[in-house]
């Protein structure tokens, strides 16, 4: 079976989601696909940033995205002692309007720009469709071959846009490789209890070559567990009774809940990647968000750029398609863009590793380097700084103005 659309988006995630619903408003026949049949998937990337937020509400989705189940960060505090706390980024401080990070479970943000979506004509979200290949017709991708319940197809496009993540089958297709960076860790995701009185904010911790960050949740701690990169196998080999004492030492205030976890089977894996394309497109194909750059856990900011490439991508892009086809100039003008604030955050975030996180995993230190903290200490509106990075970005994008709609409240009165 062979159909056709002008744009096809490979992954669901949210660039995906984020740039089929920007293009249906220009009025572009799009269609997304994802392999899976829901949006379900635990330990995704949860964090929406104030720039995020931002387009949200630009996007009319303000007042529906505020009555998701979520709960609000405004700081990113380090123990410096039993007693006292050091704040390394104070969203406080950002003049936007929404000084916090927002944690909210992905697949309710997927299911809320889904829901969207479908109000558009030219939007089409087809579940349970993987990409299987791409097809190439006189040196150009030319659309995808797919694999659905109904049996295997062809969807022709003017377009096709890798968003399928860190293990692109599309970017594999297109023969396009990118650079890879050293990351000295891997990580675990786990939940724990969360009870009365436990911090509101964000709280790392580092201790004899562990590295952890709980991240508060409505009625939980989602808790990013970091050690030395290949120790998976030797962790799961231990046992959960060896991986609780280390938490313990880690997280000495969680002792009392560890038994929440019964087995390793709890504890899920992240093979953690730094890396980028140099070249974000071939001729009919364009690479955006994982597919064009994976991140580092480091900051959570990996969503979030992934987002701002979508809405770059629409800016530049929604032209072009309602003309025609576009031209490999027309493709190159979105790295282009993109390209500063990327290599920009992934040069902070290899910074980290080698001066925060590579000493914390070889046991030379168990916190930040003491210059950040005497700095911090002696002028701690300095956290703006690192706040804005994290939460704003270099080169916010913001929605276009065919893409934008009032506030709920707005439309009702």
């Amino acid at each position: 079976m062979t159909e056709r659309t002008t744009c096809v988006v490979v992954g669901g995630g949210p660039a995906g989601m984020v740039l089929g619903l920007l293009l249906a408003r220009a009025g572009i026949e799009v269609t997304v696909l994802e392999k899976h049949g829901d949006f379900l998937r635990d330990f995704r990337g949860d964090t929406v940033h104030p720039s995020t937020l931002q387009l949200l509400d630009e996007l009319g989705l303000g007042e529906k995205f505020a009555a998701l189940p979520h709960s609000e960060i405004d700081r990113i505090s380090f123990p410096i002692d039993r007693d006292h706390q050091l704040t390394l980024g104070d969203l406080r401080r950002l003049k936007v309007k929404y000084p916090y990070i927002a944690m909210v479970p992905q697949w309710d943000l997927l299911d809320l720009l889904a829901e969207t979506g479908k109000a558009e004509p030219a939007f089409t979200l087809r579940m349970n469709t993987e990409m299987t290949g791409l097809i190439t017709e006189g040196g150009r991708v030319a659309g995808v071959r797919y694999r659905s319940p109904d049996g295997e197809g062809e969807l022709r496009a003017d377009l096709t846009v890798a968003c399928d993540g860190r293990w692109s089958l599309a970017r594999r297709e297109a023969g396009l490789a990118p650079r890879e960076f050293d990351v000295p860790f891997d990580t675990w995701w786990f939940r724990l209890p969360r009870k009365p009185g436990d911090p509101a904010g964000i709280t790392p911790h580092m201790r004899n070559g562990r590295f952890g960050v709980a991240l508060p949740r409505e009625g939980y701690f989602q808790i990013a567990y970091l050690a030395a990169k290949g120790s998976d196998p030797r962790l799961r080999a231990a046992g959960i009774e060896s991986f609780r004492e280390g938490l313990a030492d880690l997280y000495p205030e969680f002792a009392d809940r560890l038994d929440s976890l019964e087995s390793m089977d709890d504890v899920k894996f992240l093979d953690v990647r730094l890396n980028r394309l140099h070249r974000w497109h071939i001729d009919g194909l364009l690479c955006i968000g994982d597919a064009a750059h994976a991140m580092s856990p480091i900051g959570g900011v990996g969503i979030n750029l992934a987002v701002q490439d979508a809405v770059a991508t629409a800016h530049l892009l929604a032209g072009p398609l309602r003309r025609g086809r576009p031209t490999e100039s027309d493709l190159a003008k979105v790295r282009t863009r993109r390209w500063l604030p990327t290599v920009l955050v992934q040069g902070l975030q290899r910074l980290l590793h080698a001066k925060v996180m590579r000493p914390v995993m070889e046991r030379k230190r168990n916190g930040p380097p003491r210059p950040v903290v005497e700095l911090l200490g002696r002028a701690p509106w300095l956290s703006v700084v690192p706040a804005y990075l994290v939460g704003v970005g270099v080169r916010p994008e913001h929605a276009p103005e065919f893409a934008r709609r009032p506030t709920d409240r707005n439309r009702e009165n």
